[in-house]
């Protein structure tokens, strides 16, 4: 719909002006409309954005990638550090924020070692979707799923930290297959002058304000405490400062998600009460039902709206199911550029500094590494 003429839409204002008129034709009144919105998913996805800006402006991500990237300079080794960094990084927080600050990293480092990005690219991108697959705070989806099933936290990282830790695996196998250029472990550049371009200015007493709070609310997820009321917590704690205007951080806050996520909860709901998606319920039976559908809607239309639409089949004590469905929707972001947001926003960064990642080019590397890990979740949730 936003790209009918004379319409300015996004998926957020999509999504809240069907659910404005799902209540207007009497659908589902307002007060109920209002109480299908998950208010644990909704701060915890906050506070999430407040704690990544913070870490954002504080320097840290690029600072923790290019410690790693410091013990090499070959294109193999650079391919398995951006691998590790991202994948790594992204576990722990929104995989979505990561793309959109290391790409610039990714593209200034492959230009001082005069090296194709191409590769570099599909690895962070890819690798930011398959870390983010281990944890509850990984993604947009995981938190949802978070909520939804009440699986402890350290739970879910046992069930799909081998996955996380395998897929990363596989990628860097196809990419050393697909791309000869990258095989190389001697080193291109052994001149530093051109990579201190890259390294971040780091504000100290703002670094280390937020190493700690973050590294306590790691600790607070580990020790099984509320996922939401703790990253509430933190993220207030963080706003109590003197170091950075409080519109900062906001500004950092993706508010469109937010909306989206809204909207997407009522929706949600009156599928449910309509009972429209029950013809799936007999298809997403089995494990390979499950994951087949959830890879195909995935990438139809965004791993959010299909966890959300998928969310009433799903047993609420049934955390094979979900497993299944957190990793499944994940995983199937890498099949095309359109399947996760961290997917285009590579693309576009990468256009910006005039270079071009096309469709196809994506697609021969997402298909197999798609499809390789998927099987991997299948025979080892299931």
């Amino acid at each position: 719909m936003g790209y009918i003429p004379g319409l300015r839409m996004n998926r957020a204002t999509i999504a809240l002006v069907g659910s404005s008129f799902l209540i207007v034709l009497g659908v589902i009144d307002l007060e109920s409309a209002w109480q299908a919105i998950d208010a644990n998913t909704i701060v915890f996805l906050l506070s999430m954005m407040v704690v990544n800006a913070n870490l954002t402006y504080a320097g840290f991500f690029p600072r923790a990638l290019l410690v790693l990237l410091g013990f090499t300079r070959s294109p193999f080794g650079l391919l398995i550090a951006l691998t590790l960094g991202s994948g790594v990084m992204s576990a722990f927080f929104l995989n979505d924020t990561l793309a959109l600050v290391l790409t610039p990293l990714t593209l200034t480092l492959t230009q001082a070692l005069n090296l194709n990005p191409i590769p570099y690219l599909l690895t962070m991108a890819a690798a930011t979707n398959i870390g983010s697959v281990a944890t509850l705070s990984g993604n947009p989806q995981n938190i949802l799923i978070a909520s939804f099933s009440g699986i402890a936290y350290l739970d879910f990282l046992k069930a799909l930290l081998p996955i996380a830790v395998a897929g990363m695996a596989i990628q860097i196998i196809l990419l050393w297959l697909l791309y000869p250029e990258v095989r190389s472990p001697l080193a291109v550049n052994q001149s530093s002058e051109k990579l201190n371009i890259s390294k971040p200015f780091i504000y100290q007493p703002l670094f280390n304000k937020t190493i700690i709070i973050t590294t306590g609310l790691l600790i607070a997820f580990a020790a099984g405490l509320p996922l939401a009321q703790s990253a509430l917590v933190a993220a207030s704690l963080l706003l109590i400062t003197r170091r950075l205007k409080p519109q900062r951080i906001l500004k950092k806050v993706d508010w469109n998600l937010l909306v989206m996520f809204s909207g997407l909860f009522i929706l949600s709901k009156v599928t449910q009460k309509l009972n429209l998606i029950q013809p799936f319920t007999q298809v997403i039976d089995t494990s390979a039902g499950l994951i087949t559908v959830t890879s195909i809607v995935s990438n139809l239309i965004s791993n959010v709206p299909a966890v959300l639409l998928l969310e009433p089949l799903i047993p609420k004590d049934n955390p094979q199911s979900w497993l299944l469905l957190a990793a499944s929707s994940t995983l199937a972001g890498n099949l095309t550029l359109f399947g996760s947001v961290a997917n285009l926003i590579v693309v576009e960064a990468a256009a910006d500094l005039g270079y071009r990642l096309t469709f196809w080019e994506h697609l021969r590397f997402g298909l197999p590494l798609t499809t390789l890990t998927l099987l991997l979740v299948y025979f080892w949730v299931s």
